[in-house]
């Protein structure tokens, strides 16, 4: 599908790194994995402090639809799941993630992310195995056909096989299980998402505690966003809100 999806390098998207303090972070996920026995882990309190950021600016949660800008009722995250051993990729929305706990958001996801890898019927796959029937000279004007159906005209194509709005408000991948601890990833045209996130891993490294440097455990965002919904403001303004839930979730997610 990625060989149909793009064009010429044309697009809008502005991409940048976010460096995040994680100490509190990895504390705050040890805590909640004792106290509850729930495997929560880094990508699920990006994908809320992400979601937490969109909250607090929603004119970067939009639909591009026909030249207009039209803002989604939902702040729906849409996580990357690597199965076959990292092999392939897959992924799930979960909606309202502003709305959900920690615990809520890792519980879901995690029941998701094992139907997609044991292969049940997922709307994604459910979309990949559509597309893989079609001639490849067919794929490209396929998934223009469904998205401008289901984006342009607001049209339900779920008993289809395509999902109405299957990659919501924005994208969280991790590309740590890769040995990665950075990445950025392009905008995915056909999903009219206007922000993608790669979570990297964590590793050691020097920085500026109170006039001191000191070595602290640090997480290396990148960040993928639509310069047609955002600018270097709105941009802005939503990192400093992602970074003190992210520097401080004890205090944020209370």
């Amino acid at each position: 599908m990625a060989v149909h999806a793009w064009g010429p390098p044309r697009d809008p998207t502005v991409y940048g790194i976010i460096d995040v303090d994680a100490t509190n972070a990895q504390a705050h996920l040890e805590k909640v994995r004792v106290e509850s026995g729930v495997k929560v882990t880094l990508t699920h309190l990006v994908g809320k402090a992400l979601a937490s950021a969109i909250a607090a600016r929603p004119e970067v949660n939009p639909i591009i639809r026909r030249g207009r800008i039209y803002v989604r009722d939902s702040v729906d995250i849409f996580f990357q799941v690597a199965f076959e051993g990292g092999e392939n990729l897959a992924g799930t929305k979960v909606s309202r993630v502003d709305r959900k706990s920690l615990l809520e958001l890792a519980s879901e996801l995690a029941e998701r992310a094992e139907r997609i890898r044991v292969k049940k019927d997922h709307p994604t796959q459910q979309t990949a195995r559509l597309m893989a029937r079609l001639p490849p000279a067919l794929v490209r004007a396929a998934m223009q056909a469904g998205e401008r159906l289901t984006y342009d005209y607001d049209l339900n194509l779920s008993k289809l096989g395509i999902p109405y709005d299957a990659f919501g408000s924005a994208m969280v991948t991790s590309v740590a299980g890769f040995g990665l601890t950075v990445g950025q990833a392009p905008l995915f045209p056909p999903s009219r998402t206007p922000i993608c996130l790669t979570v990297g891993a964590v590793r050691d490294a020097p920085t500026v505690v109170d006039g001191r440097v000191e070595v602290r455990p640090m997480l290396s965002i990148g960040a993928s966003f639509d310069h047609r919904v955002a600018d270097g403001y709105q941009a802005g303004r939503m990192a400093k809100r992602f970074k003190e839930v992210l520097e401080n979730p004890e205090k944020e997610l209370s």
